[in-house]
């Protein structure tokens, strides 16, 4: 599935939630879904926890 295909797919999840539910709905969607895709990065291996918590002004040398 391309990038394109699963962004559709997201907003009108969002589009549906915002309009059924209301605002808090939209949140809620918005936020599963942000959670949902950084587990997903996770259980592929293109994210590590320590690239989340790490300081910003930590340089590898």
């Amino acid at each position: 599935m391309s990038m394109a295909v699963a962004g559709m797919i997201a907003g009108m999840a969002l589009g549906f939630a915002g309009y059924f539910g209301g605002f808090g709905a939209f949140l809620l969607v918005a936020a599963l879904g942000a959670i949902g895709f950084v587990v997903g990065r996770f259980a592929e291996g293109d994210l590590n926890l320590g690239d989340l918590f790490r300081p910003r002004d930590d340089r590898r040398r």
